[in-house]
């Protein structure tokens, strides 16, 4: 037995599902294995082959390999690729090998619900503006597939144009929804994305910051919300994100303390608390809305001191912000910082000790220039001034490919090469001042933003990573100090591009980054405009958060109540209610006339001028045969006509025609309308 799909399945969903299969399937090749991209390849192959007529169906005994060995295959890979990408390969390799082995129409419906499962699992990974209008083009050919099924007699446009009429007239649902619909905590944690991270890391050597400055990747974008309504934040000097707080280092390299990394990994069942002033306090506060872009971590950006309201944030003891799920994906949160509060005006000896240790028989030279500080400037403020102004002092460069060092890392730093970037600084700052016997540690981040003026918010890039220190005090608590502003002050007070050349450095990497069109102020001003639609969409679309629906809503409603938001939705899904049933034709309103219908109707009244008038209810072969009998011996060529005409107008109205009859008809009815509306005229 032999399967007909030409007769089963129209060539016109064939054609559908060619393309929708590879709209739906591209944007997942990034979570594809090559395995499952190479089932897809098959089965795609061979649904041309199918289409064009050269290939049978694939044998049952075929089908069932490929879904056997897909299974094998995933089950192997799981625990290398993690479970959510295992379950989106599954779904993946589901749709392909349903989509070969499809016989009848109703395996076409079943594809179709799967593809529009896969494009809402995209979305949830891809949640960009032009990402966002892409899967709505393929939520539109998807939805001519199954349109097919059902107006098989349709030619391949009105397939696309009733499909796109439908998705556009549920946009207005949709957005409804979107406004007035509850934000809600999710009810389940989603299993992660096993992905490459991208950013700071939460271990530091001296070359790793250096390479981010060869990044021109977008890390996250601020917009500060002053009382004025002004969006210009703090100057640039004092822009420092702060994202990781280093405390223990071995000699080589600075990573986070244990006791913090305990308390990140349990800080979704046990969140921990930093204590936000009170709603009365007068200390001065920056608000602001920071986007991050995905980073696949958990740790967050915030100029000190941050607290957020976030119900995915949580505030750590070392004054950062930590996300309880990993960024991968676009992730806005609101901030307030409160810039003069005191960091830990005491100190628990635990932390103490931690910010006091060094590694022993390391750096032999820099300690003892450390302890000689400590003689030298008894109290620990001016020891710290002092040790800054050695910087300065001395013959030190701020270069972004410093020399290579040996095991004795600050020391071959400080006295031999005296050439390094920020974490170079910021090392040898940490440990003179650890060993002068003053509580110290680094902190990396980011410092600086590219202010876009024409929508008000900060671009913060990967190659403004930077690292800086902060000394304790008694009764002062954490002060942050940063050398690099005694090496390079351009680089703090300007930002990175006032000091290093942006074509040697991260654009060196990316050919093709639209950072390139800085340096053509046409071409810049382009680009921003760009970032701001982008920026806008994040803003109000991705980060559409409680705060900002209650704005929309007070602005449409006055003083937001829940009968207020009820009145809107009933009076919103009426009106709704009412544009779908009028385009479903279920109201009898004088809508826009068929050109067929008017067209008929217009001859028809010219005839009745003549006196051969049309009866209520007459089929039109009974009028033709009517006008025939009156106009056969005074005026035959108009009798001839109008038959011609009544007969094609039966058959496009009540006739089942093929694309090619139906254009031979049209063109007919046209000429003969326009020949007997002449002819009438004239008589």
């Amino acid at each position: 037995m032999t399967d007909n799909f030409d007769t089963i399945i129209s060539r016109n969903t064939l054609f559908w599902l060619l393309i929708t299969n590879v709209a739906i399937l591209s944007p997942l090749h990034e979570q594809a294995t090559l395995w499952s991209l190479g089932i897809c390849a098959i089965c795609f192959i061979w649904r041309v082959g199918i289409f064009l007529g050269k290939v049978a169906a694939p044998p049952k005994i075929l089908v069932t390999s490929l879904a056997i060995g897909a299974a094998i295959t995933l089950a192997l890979v799981s625990s290398e690729i993690g479970l959510l990408n295992a379950l989106v390969n599954l779904l993946i390799l589901g749709y392909a090998l349903k989509y070969i082995e499809m016989r009848e129409l109703r395996d076409v419906k079943a594809i179709v619900l799967v593809g529009y499962f896969l494009i809402a699992l995209t979305l949830l990974d891809q949640q960009s503006m032009l990402n966002t209008l892409h899967l709505l083009a393929v939520t539109v050919l998807n939805t001519g597939v199954l349109i097919s099924v059902y107006q098989d007699k349709s030619n391949k446009a009105a397939n696309l144009s009733f499909s796109l009429k439908l998705v556009l007239q549920s946009l207005p649902l949709a957005i409804l929804l979107f406004v007035v619909f509850p934000r809600l905590s999710p009810l389940w944690l989603v299993p992660n994305m096993k992905a490459a991270t991208t950013g700071l890391s939460d271990e530091v050597s001296f070359g790793d910051i250096s390479k981010l400055t060869r990044s021109a990747e977008l890390a996250f974008r601020a917009g500060f919300e002053n009382p004025d309504g002004s969006t210009l934040g703090p100057a640039n000097k004092d822009l420092y994100w702060r994202t990781l707080v280093m405390e223990n280092y071995d000699g080589k390299t600075w990573r986070q303390d244990p006791s913090i990394q305990q308390v990140q990994h349990q800080a979704y069942f046990q969140q921990p608390e930093r204590q936000a002033p009170s709603a009365n306090d007068m200390s001065r506060k920056i608000n602001y809305v920071v986007i991050s872009e995905p980073s696949h971590q958990k740790w967050l950006y915030g100029l000190d001191e941050a607290f957020s309201q976030n119900d995915l944030v949580v505030e750590l003891a070392d004054y950062r912000l930590f996300s309880l799920r990993p960024v991968d994906q676009r992730m806005s949160y609101r901030v307030t910082s409160y810039p003069d509060l005191i960091m830990d005006p005491k100190l628990d000896r635990n932390t103490k000790l931690i910010n006091l240790t060094l590694p022993s028989n390391s750096n032999p030279k820099t300690r003892k220039l450390g302890l000689q500080f400590a003689k030298d400037y008894p109290d620990p403020q001016a020891r710290i001034n002092a040790m800054m102004n050695y910087f300065a002092v001395q013959a030190y460069y701020y270069t972004l490919s410093p020399p290579s060092v040996g095991e004795q890392q600050i020391d071959d730093f400080m006295f031999e090469n005296r050439a390094g970037f920020c974490a170079h600084y910021a090392s040898a700052l940490v440990f003179m001042a650890r060993a002068s016997g003053i509580p110290t540690r680094m902190v990396t981040g980011y410092q600086g933003g590219e202010y876009n003026a024409k929508a008000g918010y900060y671009s913060v890039y990967q190659y403004m990573a930077h690292a800086w220190t902060e000394v304790w005090f008694e009764g002062l608590g954490w002060q942050r100090f940063d050398p690099t502003a005694m090496i390079a002050p351009q680089r703090i007070l300007d930002g990175f591009d006032a000091t290093f050349d942006s074509q040697s450095s991260y654009l060196q990497d990316s050919p093709f980054s639209s950072l390139h069109m800085k340096q053509y102020p046409w071409l810049n001003e382009l680009r921003q405009q760009f970032a701001s639609v982008d920026y806008y969409w994040s803003v109000w679309v991705l980060g559409f958060d409680e705060q900002r629906k209650q704005q929309v809503l007070a602005r449409l409603l006055g003083d937001v109540s829940s009968s207020k938001i009820a009145l809107l939705m009933i009076f919103s899904f009426m009106i709704i209610a009412l544009m779908i049933a009028y385009y479903a034709g279920l109201f009898n309103v004088d809508r826009q006339q068929d050109p067929l219908n008017k067209r008929y109707q217009i001859i028809c009244q010219r005839l009745a001028q003549k006196g051969i008038a049309r009866q209520q209810g007459q089929a039109p072969s009974d009028y033709a045969a009517a006008v025939n009998a009156h106009l056969s011996a005074l005026s035959p060529q108009i009798a001839s006509d109008f038959t011609a005409l009544s007969n094609a107008f039966v058959a496009l109205k009540y006739q089942p025609l093929t694309v090619q009859q139906a254009q031979q008809r049209q063109q007919q009815f046209k000429q003969l309308y326009r020949r007997l509306r002449l002819r009438l005229l004239r008589r």
